[in-house]
């Protein structure tokens, strides 16, 4: 027994330093951490180095990770704001997920795939990644710009519509189509419901007080323990009543982000968000199959080229046609090129509902893992492309004009 926990013991040291020392590299070269705790899992997962075998335990605190992750999202969404620039976020968010709806049906009929799958993967590809995306906007100090607000909006537009999809996809699995179609419906209304319920309330007031709120806050050795409590409660109850545990951590963050704390909690949580999303992003590199990648590597690069490139295209195109400047749609449009850490979550349901084959969950994941691993690498090179393109058309104009 005691050798079991020393080589659990040794493979949670190893894991940790070689995620630490990845993430340092690539904040040293001004590349977001995430990119190498994914790296470190590729590293020592069952096709890398196989230092790291039973990746269970590293699963569950992936999971625990993605709460925190919705849970600091809530808390950093200022109803106010968000008000300003809710109809683009929701409209944005709503015209990619029709877009990637309408792209995989035409798919699934030249390949013959059941709608189904299609929807999974529509679905999955619609979404961009929150904690990458924020990464890159603090890396090229545009997080507090128009062009960071207009990302978030959106990408917390993108985190709310999981909810829905979850529960779409989860009901794939059910045997009784009629029931499961009410029953998806009524999660749906209630999420809704109480999501906005919760949002009218919060927005009519300043700052509401939570109970206990001033012991807490006199007991500094209580305020990370509240935070994480807070948090899974509220998950908790979610999960209780049927709905994503996610779900429950969001509305969480959002009441703790409008409260007389929010300060006080946010910096409690967020050293606990931190390691638990290095273990998710981790656990990313660990879902990755090396061999798989080597043997169908033209098939990977393919997927992976279109969805970047398609990604970019609809991100910008949508932006701008809600009204944004060009410029600023252009930014916001590369950095959401990527596909999302909830992408993961998707497929996984899938998976589990028997909606998609083995062999498309892995190539799907192994594309949303190199679309976070190219990402910045990608802005660098949407940017370069858009300036040479502005110097043309500068140059093509002026010609213009003199001929004239």
């Amino acid at each position: 027994m005691e050798t079991s926990h020393l080589d659990t013991l040794t493979s949670i040291a190893l894991v940790t330093t070689a995620a630490l020392l990845c993430g340092l590299v690539l904040i040293r070269l001004r590349q977001p951490a995430v990119v190498g705790y994914i790296l470190a899992g590729v590293v020592l997962g069952p096709t890398g180095l196989r230092l790291v075998s039973n990746t269970e335990t590293v699963q569950l605190l992936a999971e625990l990770g993605v709460i925190m992750l919705l849970f600091l999202t809530g808390m950093e969404l200022s109803l106010r704001s968000f008000k300003s620039i809710y109809k683009t976020a929701l409209g944005a968010t709503l015209l990619q997920i029709v877009i990637a709806l309408l792209a995989f049906w035409g798919l699934s009929h030249f390949l013959g795939w059941p709608m189904q799958r299609a929807i999974v993967f529509a679905f999955a590809t619609a979404l961009s990644s929150t904690a990458v995306a924020i990464k890159i906007l603090e890396e090229t100090d545009d997080l507090r710009t128009p062009v960071g607000r207009t990302t978030v909006s959106v990408l917390v537009a993108q985190d709310l519509a999981v909810i829905p999809m979850l529960l779409i996809i989860d009901a794939f699995g059910g045997k009784t189509g009629g029931a499961v179609s009410i029953a998806v419906a009524l999660k749906l209304v209630l999420s809704i419901g109480l999501l906005a319920g919760i949002s009218w309330f919060l927005a009519k007031r300043d700052r509401i007080t939570l109970p206990l709120s001033g012991w807490i806050s006199s007991r500094p050795e209580v305020i990370p323990l509240a935070a994480t409590a807070f948090c899974f409660t509220w998950a908790t109850l979610s999960g209780v009543i049927g709905l994503s545990t996610a779900y429950g951590a969001f509305l969480a963050g959002l009441i703790i982000g409008n409260s007389n704390v929010r300060a006080l909690l946010h910096r409690a949580a967020e050293p606990i968000q931190t390691i638990l999303l290095m273990v998710f992003f981790l656990s990313i590199g660990l879902l990755i199959d090396l061999h798989y990648i080597a043997s169908n590597w033209q098939s990977v690069l393919t997927v992976l080229a279109l969805v970047t490139i398609l990604k970019t295209i609809v991100n910008v195109g949508i932006l701008h046609l809600l009204g944004e400047p060009w410029q600023r749609a252009f930014h916001s449009g590369v950095v959401m090129a990527q596909m999302g850490e909830f992408s993961f979550i998707l497929l996984a349901v899938g998976l589990a509902a028997k909606v998609i084959a083995p062999d498309a969950y892995q190539l799907m994941i192994s594309v949303i893992a190199l679309s976070l691993l190219i990402s910045p690498m990608w802005l660098a090179v949407a940017r370069r492309l858009h300036e040479v393109a502005l110097k043309t058309l500068g140059a093509s104009f002026i010609g213009q004009e003199e001929e004239f």
